[in-house]
Formats: structure tokens, sequence, C-alpha cells
């Protein structure tokens, strides 16, 4: 543009201009060519007439200076205006994408951090190396302190501490040992565990993690719909608007209307040109859902993300959601003389089949050499054994009865208050006296009662609901700051109670794990699901928590009423900016002040406001 005066300066801009806007700007012919076959028109049919219509114009220009010359008017050429149109829209489109990119580098990062060979460990002991992708499920691994796990599965042998942050997003890593579940990307720290392999490739969380992005952002939010139905009546208005504007030039201008016409058609077709209308809602989803996977928290589309802002009413399941979903020993209190009481304990319940005995003997050790023989199980009351020439039981108050057991005073009482708080009480006793008892319950997620306490404080109704009894369901309710609660509710019956909610006028969000809360999560207005629960929950809800931490549920809500924040706040600039442009580029400036757009700086003005769209958005990954 600085050597237009030099010597067959407009064959060389024809030249430099012709591969820009054929090659690289190909794409908006070819598209527009579609849509018109279809009888319809989009942003790429502005693009393409804009900057066609400025190319043949120059084109004649220059090979037909003299019909211009006898008119007394200069044959400008504006080869290089329909180049930087095309390159600055194509500017935008890659910023666009790098804003794509910046919000899915954890997940990539993710894709890549899989080891591509593994430590495999036969039934022998015997180990060898292996590729990742000679792994089926059901094989041991070995892995060492540093190495990334490579797909997901259950520990058999060791322990160690396991970095989930890339998953969960929690930095503090956390303990592994026998039967606890490890993911494929994680980082093992500083203990070697073997571990195994119960999802390969796809299934693994980190695969579904991925898909579930991919899928999101691939998708369009309700208000994205809506500013599709505007594209395809703003682009035939604004084609109309071009050639109103041409007309107008040729009637009230007859000496030089011709060649005004012309620029304010091309010009008001630039300058229109709808690509900030087209990235608001995009590039504002895309950084969304990006943002809320690097907090752990996985939205499976963008219409998801926009409803969460509406939720008035949380539902939680309470087993597993609320608490962690696994029994474990509260409190102990022993006799003065028990002796190994806790072993023996943990030794009888060794043999037991009891979902609670799993709670005895995560917390007691068995000691060494001690063997239980006439091992009973008594239904519905408990166990016994002789262990050391002396008969024991373990169980309830009733299986005592049975025995003609008195419970000592101050035992009796400490087992009263536990029952009173919903805890079932386990009892070990010789043939003659009781030697202690035992408090095993599902607790109360550390920060259940802060997630509870950040959901009523920003306005939302909170329910719980339980299959539990009453008592059990009061207790956990009033530990997690839950007022409102139903107990023995059966699976159909949650589902059901959703849709009470709904016909009442609530925007409901139902929180669960199991299988059991599949069909209200499928009924919620929006259905999150706890990451470490079944994946029949996680299909049918709509968001996943990776960490199963009801604190990232306020979280959620908070980005999705910053993301359709910046939505609108992204058409409204789309908006005003066309608003004032399109008048200025049809020339009403001109009876005022002589002042005509240039199609070049309109083509600057027009990709600035869909670098500003992206920019906006990309705001959206540093707010808190």
């Amino acid at each position: 543009m600085f050597f237009m005066e030099m010597p067959y300066a407009d064959e060389v801009m024809w030249l430099l201009s012709t591969p820009v806007l054929f090659w690289c700007g190909r794409g908006f012919f070819v598209n527009a060519w579609k849509q018109l076959r279809h009888r319809s028109a989009t942003m790429d049919t502005l693009v393409a007439l804009s900057t066609g219509i400025a190319y043949l114009f120059s084109l004649f220009n220059m090979l037909f200076p003299g019909f211009w010359l006898s008119r007394g008017i200069h044959p400008h050429v504006y080869f290089e205006a329909s180049s930087v149109i095309v390159a600055f829209i194509l500017l935008g489109r890659l910023l666009e994408e790098r804003a794509k990119g910046s919000t899915t580098s954890a997940i990539r990062k993710l894709m890549g951090l899989q080891p591509r060979t593994v430590t495999l460990v036969a039934p022998d002991g015997s180990r060898r190396q292996a590729s990742l992708a000679q792994v089926r499920v059901g094989d041991r691994l070995l892995v060492k302190p540093g190495e990334r796990i490579p797909v997901d599965g259950k520990v058999t042998d060791g322990a160690s501490y396991v970095d989930e942050s890339m998953l969960t997003g929690e930095p503090v890593a956390v303990r592994k040992e026998a039967d606890d579940d490890v993911f494929a990307g994680t980082v093992n720290q500083k203990g070697s565990f073997t571990f195994r392999a119960e999802k390969v490739g796809g299934d693994t969380l980190l695969a579904r993690i991925i898909r579930r992005v991919q899928d999101a952002q691939g998708s369009k939010a309700p208000v994205q719909r809506l500013v599709d139905r505007i594209a395809a009546v703003f682009v035939p208005a604004i084609m109309g608007i071009a050639l109103l504007a041409f007309v107008l030039w040729m009637v009230l201008d007859p000496s030089d209307g011709f060649t005004h016409g012309l620029l304010a058609l091309v010009t008001v077709l630039i300058i229109a040109c709808p690509c900030a209308l087209g990235l608001a809602t995009p590039t504002a989803i895309t950084v969304g859902i990006g943002k809320a996977a690097g907090r752990g928290i996985l939205i499976k589309d963008a219409e998801s993300l926009e409803t969460a802002r509406k939720v008035d009413t949380v539902v939680l399941d309470k087993t597993g959601t609320v608490t962690e979903g696994r029994p474990v020993v509260t409190d102990e209190v022993w006799a003065a003389d028990c002796g190994e009481a806790p072993g023996v304990l943990a030794a009888m319940e060794a043999l037991s089949e009891h979902p609670l005995a799993g709670a005895v003997t995560a917390r007691y050790a068995v000691p060494d050499g001690v063997a239980v023989g006439e091992f009973r199980s008594l239904t519905g009351r408990g166990v016994s054994g002789r262990i050391g020439g002396r008969t024991y039981y373990a169980g309830n108050e009733r299986l005592l009865r049975e025995q003609g057991i008195v419970p000592e005073a101050g035992l009796a009482a400490h087992a009263a208050r536990w029952t009173a708080q919903a805890k079932t009480v386990i009892w070990l006793a010789d043939a003659e006296r009781t030697l202690g008892a035992i408090a095993v319950a599902d607790t109360v997620k550390e920060r259940s009662a802060e997630a509870v306490g950040q959901l009523r404080d920003a306005g939302l109704e909170v329910w719980m609901l339980t299959g539990d009894h009453e008592a059990t369901a009061h207790e956990i309710a009033a530990r997690a700051g839950i007022v409102r609660y139903r107990a023995g509710v059966l699976p159909e019956g949650k589902a059901d109670f959703v849709r009470e909610l709904q016909r009442q006028g609530h925007v409901v969000a139902m929180v669960g794990d199991g299988i059991n809360d599949s069909a209200a999560l499928a009924q919620a207005d929006l259905g999150i699901a706890m990451g470490r629960g079944s994946d029949i929950a996680m299909d049918a809800a709509q968001m996943t928590i990776v960490s199963s931490d009801l604190s990232k549920i306020p979280e959620a809500i908070r980005i999705s009423a910053q993301t359709v924040r910046t939505i609108r706040q992204n058409l409204f600039w789309a908006f005003i900016y066309n608003m004032i442009g399109v008048p200025v580029a049809a020339g009403i400036l001109y009876p005022v002040n002589g002042f005509l757009l240039n199609p070049m700086i309109a083509g600057a003005a027009m990709a600035l406001s869909s670098v500003s769209v992206v920019a906006n958005s990309l705001r959206l990954k540093w707010k808190k």
C-alpha cells in the first residue's frame, strides 16, 4: 500500500492479492456457493460478496482505466483492501481457534500423559516391559515412583500417594492402598504399587473426559441457536441495505453516484460481516467448558452450561453424595482389661461376609498367629468363634441377650448415644462379659456442610433424599446443614420427587452417584453425577463432578453465570458495532461532512470487532 504510485503497482497488487483471495480465502467462496444453492445466506456469503466485488471492480479499473479517466475520475484499485479483509477475518478465526486450543490445553496435555510403555506383572511375579496398546483388562501392572498411571484400575499390592490434580483440580496428593481406584494420566509419587487394569483405551476416565469436553465444545447453546436465526435474517437484510445504498447514490449523485455507490455497497458488505456475531457464543461456551474441565467439572453440552445458572433447587442423594458412601468405624470404647480385644474383633470380622465387616478390618489389624476356630455366622445377629480356647461373640445387642450377657453400664451408655446418632453398634464379648463396643456409620464428607452452606447463601433451596430410615436421614441432614429432606425414598420415588418440584415451577438440579439415581438425574433440568459413582449415573447426567466434591456444584453454577454474562456482552457489542458501522459505511455522513468510509478501513474495523469478542471471552479464564 505504501508503493501504490510505483510503476506497475496495480499489476503487482493484482498478482499478490489473487492467491490471498482465491487460495487462502477460498473457503469463503466455497461456502457461499453452497449456501446459494440452498437459497440461503450466511456470514461467508457477505465475505465472499464484499471481497469478490472489490476484486472484480479493481480488475476492471486496472484493465480499462480509460473508462473512468474519460469521466474525470481516477480509477482506484482495491486489491489490497480485499486481501486485508481476508487476512483480518482469517486472523479473527485463528484467534478463535487459539481460544479453543487454550481452553483444551489441559485436556490435550492429559492425552499425552499416558506412558507409551508399561511394566506388566505376570502371575509368577516376573516383570516385563510392554506397550500401552498391549494392556488388557485384568492385567496386573507395576507403577514405580514418579511414573504416570497408564490405565484405570484398582490397587492390589503396595501403597503410595497419587497426584490426581489433573483430573480433580485438587493439589493435595491422594493416599492409595489396596482396593483403591487409580486413574490413567495421574502421577504416582513416592511409593510403588501394583494394580489390576479395569478400564483401558477409550473406556478410561481420562478418555471419557476428553470425549465429553470435545462433544460439549461442538454443541450449541439455546442462545447460539437464536444467534443462528438472527444471522439468517441479518445477512439478507445487509445485502438489501448495500443494494439500496448503491441505488440511492446513483439517483442522488448523477456525476459520481456509480463510483460512490459501488464503494458504499462494498463497504457496507465488508463492515457488516457478522463475524463478531458468529464468534460471540461459541468462544464464550468453549472457554467456559474448558475452564470447568480444568476445575474437575465435566459438562456434557453447551445447553447444560447455560441451564446451570437458572437452577433454584438442588436435590442431593445421601449415600455417596452427601456422605462418603462406605461405612467406617467412627467411635470405639473398650473395657479396662480387654487385652487384645480389637485384634480378636478384627480376626472374627475378617471371616464375616457382612457389609460392615470391611469397616472393622480396615480399622483394626489381625494379630499374627491368631486363628479363629469353630467360626459361625449368626444371621441377623453377628458371628461367634473360638480363639485361644475362649469363645467370643461379635454382633448386635440381640446376640448378647441370646447369650445371657448384660452389657457393662459404662459401655452401654456409649452405645445408647451412638444409636441415637443413627450409628450401628457392634459389640464384642466373651462367654461372660462385654469387652468393648464400636460404632460404624457412613460419615458425611468433609466438605459437604461447606458446600450446602454455599448453595444456601446463593439463594438455592437444598433437599436431601435417601432410602434410609428417618433417624439416619435426620442425623446426616443435620450434620450437613440440610433443613429439607425425605427418608425412605425408593429409586423411582426420587424421579417423582424431582417431577413434583418441577411442577411447582422450580428449575431442579439432581445430584447423585448410583444406578438408583439415574432416573432422577435424567428427569432433572440439570443432572449432576459424582465422578466416583456408577457409569450409568454419569451417562444419565449432563454434568459430572470428577472428584465427587459437592463444593464444585456452586462453582459450576458460578461458571455458568459468568459464561452467559460474557455471551450477552459479546452479542451487545456485536450488534452495537453493526448499528453504528452500517449507516456510516452506506455514506450517511457524506452530506454532513463529506466523509466516506474506505473499504480497507471497514475491513480492519470488522476484524477488530471479532478480535474484541474473542478477547472478551478469554477474560473468562481469569475470573474467579
